[in-house]
């Protein structure tokens, strides 16, 4: 099975190193050595402990759309009917393409906190 240093379940989980090295001494997830020395997390453990998290947030909307990657908005392109949002989520870049208009009703801003939210039917997953 698969193991995961802290820093690599720190953004699996997005948050940051310190946030897990906490979790982990708090015994909110376990951890074991590797032969190196270093402190790992089992692929399954923190798959439960994923799913733990998500559930228990506290600032959870409400909505069907599941996938949410939290961010900072990087650029808005405005047309004159359409616009073109950017928004960088930890390591992940989402665009979003949108009327004008709702982003104004957001008044969305470079420089401010977003939540990109993707629903799809389909999709793919690649073994990394």
């Amino acid at each position: 099975m698969q193991s995961y240093t802290i820093g690599q379940a720190a953004r699996l989980l997005g948050v940051s190193p310190d946030t897990a090295r906490r979790w982990a001494d708090a015994g909110r997830v376990a951890t074991h050595r590797d032969e190196s020395g270093r402190r790992v997390i089992d692929g399954k453990s923190l798959a439960e402990f994923s799913v733990e998290i998500a559930q228990s947030d506290d600032d959870a909307s409400y909505t069907s759309a599941r996938n949410a990657f939290p961010g900072i908005v990087t650029a808005i392109r405005l047309g004159d009917v359409a616009a073109q949002v950017t928004i960088q989520a930890g390591p992940h870049r989402l665009v979003s393409l949108l009327t004008r208009e709702a982003v104004e009703e957001l008044g969305l801003e470079v420089g401010m906190q977003a939540t990109a939210r993707v629903k799809s039917t389909s999709v793919h997953i690649d073994r990394t």
